[in-house]
């Protein structure tokens, strides 16, 4: 598959002449969902999903199909049966011509005073990739690729090392980065080589591709 990173926390996925685009929020340039075949969603917040966004690209493209958590699928209700589909932690199905299971239930804690939201990751082909969202979810499988958050308000260092370290995956590339300049990513990126050996770290830039 194709991988190529979009801005924060989108990317597109590209195989046998289909695309998968995940998580294409507010802090997305808006050419990531032109041609796409299917859009999943991890969850609701705006730097993740735009609903105004997804239902244009629906109405431009009779064919796209959505996989997301139940909150998001109400949120999208009115564009046709099939079209829109809910799942949740532990359900498989074939999105574009990826196979993907869904794992994880809810977002990480932001604080106590908020209500948390449902949050679910995506692990894509028998685990050659897995894009977790808003979360520290163990698939408890082998991981290839780790589409690995490189910074929120809600997560620290410690939490984001640790988290790579328990997946165990072989190779990781930037996430949920926006907040960051160029210096806070290469500083988030140095620490890899030390905090987590074995783990083949790199930080792609906007537009970028890469195979895997």
């Amino acid at each position: 598959m194709r991988l190529t990173k979009f801005g924060h926390a989108a990317v597109r996925l590209e195989k046998d002449g289909q695309t998968l685009v995940i998580d294409p929020g507010a802090l997305t340039e808006p050419e990531a969902l032109d041609g796409a075949d299917a859009v999943l969603v991890t969850h609701e917040h705006y730097d993740h999903f735009v609903e105004e966004n997804l239902r244009a690209a629906a109405e431009v493209n009779p064919g796209l199909r959505i996989w997301t958590n139940p909150d998001v699928a109400k949120q999208l209700d009115g564009l046709g049966a099939g079209r829109v589909n809910a799942v949740t932690h532990g359900d498989t199905f074939t999105a574009a011509g990826f196979e993907v299971e869904a794992h994880g239930q809810w977002h990480a804690p932001i604080h106590p005073e908020l209500p948390n939201s449902r949050n679910i990751g995506f692990v894509l082909d028998d685990g050659k990739l897995f894009y977790p969202g808003d979360a520290f979810t163990l698939p408890e499988r082998k991981i290839d690729t780790l589409l690995l958050l490189s910074h929120a308000p809600w997560a620290n260092s410690t939490q984001i090392f640790d988290y790579a370290r328990a997946v165990g995956a072989s190779r990781a590339f930037n996430t949920h980065d926006a907040l960051l300049s160029d210096a806070g990513r290469a500083i988030v990126g140095g620490f890899f080589d030390t905090l987590v050996p074995g783990l083949a770290y790199a930080k792609l830039a906007i537009g970028e591709s890469v195979e895997i």
